[in-house]
């Protein structure tokens, strides 16, 4: 009898074999939800939230997060798939399956009567053994745009339809090289996402300046402006009443007339400043002026400044702030006394873009920019959400990619050499740790096998098909989804993160050994006291 059965006789308790059984199905039953998942060629799933709201998806990540998981070893499972994303980005869909795969092959050991103490340890040196060759196999080579798009399409084609993952591509492509600095770690968040819901998901566009979510207030002011001198600020430009909290008396009306003047003398000082400035800086004719201001400006200051020929933004986001000042230059001022022309920044083109009941301000042709704006497009919600997902992943990658200096060749070529060094590497294991070994081993083919499932093809005769050719060709070859064969991935260009892959067998190694080893689950929390 277990012994916490003793001290709580409410507790559910489950042994030994039982206890195994509990966890293998609940990481066998996460497996099979995913599977279809995997690799461009697998399906959809829809998810419907309690009020209505429709989600649909095929990325790993978005779905673990989505889902309602009861079970609490698929929630551990699911948590740690998660952390992969969170960590490298990709390979969601990929950790949930191995980890699956690795406590179904060990069980066909473990149901013979070996101590799964010793299938751990078959996997420690069987990860060791895949790190090493996953060393080998990396590609480490000049990171130019070719091969950033090659490892872009790779990782959006698994999430969006092909027409609309080839268009993408060159987007977060265009866009994490724009913002790249060398010798600078790569800041995803200058590249704002901006969505538009209108028109087709193929009119997603890479805007090389800054797309803000509200226009200028006035309605004289222009709503195109060309060769635009830009002044980003964070300084208050309305009427403010005193801070005191005082009553005054007045003798006559001219008093509180005085008063109400001197008040907004303070403010209309300010919007002065800048005119004068305007005056200065745009001397020519073709020359605008455009003010990006943080903090409030009130009708009057607009007034002004629409007289003058100025287009006025209140209330800007802070996180556009930064951008601005590195899309066009200058700089974001919080004050208005020490303003110079080198505090200005520049672009070729602002104009206005009214959707609806919303106004979007674009901000165009800036001479290096380095902040960009993605403006998603979609006819609805959920593409727009699908869409925005998948970029997610995509500058991941390409952030990846160029911080690895390597690349790994993609479609199962890796799993495949992999297992092929693993059978060779058991010969030289005394003992019994070797059928953990090849339990590793068998596991890691279950990514090929899902990627022929997915696309119609014969699991076990794909795999015999590409072992054949792995040994024949001795250089790492991968599955075409698309025939069936062997191909070569590096010649296709179908291209997998260094660190994504590096990551997975770490995750999966150690949460495979972790759920062999428990021998007793105990629900005998304090809430099973009660009553």
């Amino acid at each position: 009898m277990s012994a916490v059965k003793s001290l709580n006789p409410k507790a559910e308790v489950a042994r030994a074999a039982q206890a195994l059984a509990v966890n293998i199905s609940a990481a066998r039953g996460l497996q099979d939800v995913l599977k279809s998942n995997l690799g461009p060629k697998g399906t959809m799933k829809m998810l419907v939230s309690g009020s209505g709201d429709i989600k649909l998806t095929k990325d790993g990540n978005v779905l673990l997060h989505e889902m309602q998981i009861q079970h609490p070893t698929a929630s551990l499972i699911a948590r740690v798939a998660t952390a992969q994303d969170d960590i490298t980005g990709d390979g969601t869909t990929s950790n949930v399956l191995i980890i699956g795969e690795l406590l179904k092959q060990a069980d066909l050991y473990i149901s013979e009567g070996l101590h799964p103490r010793i299938v751990t340890e078959g996997f420690e040196l069987a990860r060791n053994k895949a790190l090493e060759v996953l060393e080998d196999i990396k590609v480490v080579r000049e990171i130019d745009r070719d091969t950033l798009i090659n490892v872009a399409r790779t990782s959006l084609r698994t999430k969006v339809h092909p027409e609309l993952a080839d268009l993408l591509t060159e987007h977060v492509v265009d866009a994490v090289l724009a913002i790249s600095k060398p010798d600078e770690p790569i800041d995803l968040h200058m590249v704002e996402m901006m969505e538009m819901q209108h028109k087709t998901d193929m009119d997603t566009t890479l805007v090389r300046g800054i797309v803000m979510d509200h226009g200028a207030r006035h309605p004289d002011m222009k709503k195109r402006v060309e060769n635009a001198y830009i002044l980003t600020c964070n300084v208050s430009l309305e009427y403010e009443k005193s801070e005191v909290n005082a009553g005054f008396f007045y003798k006559s009306a001219t008093e509180r007339e005085k008063l109400v003047q001197a008040e907004r003398a303070f403010t209309d000082a300010r919007v002065a400043k800048i005119i004068e400035f305007k005056k200065q800086v745009c001397d020519e004719k073709n020359k605008g002026f455009v003010v990006i201001n943080q903090k409030g400006i009130d009708p009057l200051s607009l007034d002004m400044m629409a007289k003058e020929g100025i287009v006025a933004l209140r209330r800007a986001k802070r996180r556009n702030m930064e951008r601005l000042a590195l899309a066009c230059g200058g700089m974001a001022m919080n004050s208005l006394d020490d303003m110079t022309p080198e505090c200005l920044g520049y672009a070729g083109l602002v104009y206005e873009h009214v959707l609806g009941e919303q106004k979007y301000t674009f901000v165009e042709e800036c001479k290096n920019p380095q902040s960009v704006t993605i403006l998603i497009k979609g006819p609805n919600s959920h593409t727009l959400a699908q869409i925005k997902d998948a970029i997610h992943d995509g500058l991941r990658a390409v952030k990846n990619a160029i911080e690895d200096g390597s690349v790994i060749p993609g479609a199962g070529a890796f799993e495949i050499a992999a297992h092929a060094a693993l059978m060779k590497y058991k010969e030289g294991v005394k003992g019994r740790p070797r059928l953990g070994i090849a339990a590793y081993a068998d596991a890691l083919l279950v990514i090929p096998k899902v990627l022929a499932q997915n696309s119609g093809f014969d699991a076990q005769e794909t795999i015999v098909k590409l072992q054949e050719e792995y040994a024949a060709a001795g250089q790492p070859v991968g599955l075409d989804l698309s025939s069936g064969e062997a191909l070569i991935p590096t010649d296709v260009g179908i291209l997998d993160n260094y660190r994504v892959k590096k990551q997975l067998l770490h995750s999966c190694t150690v949460i495979a050994t972790n759920l062999l080893l428990v021998d007793e689950i105990m629900r005998a929390g304090l809430s099973s006291l009660k009553g």
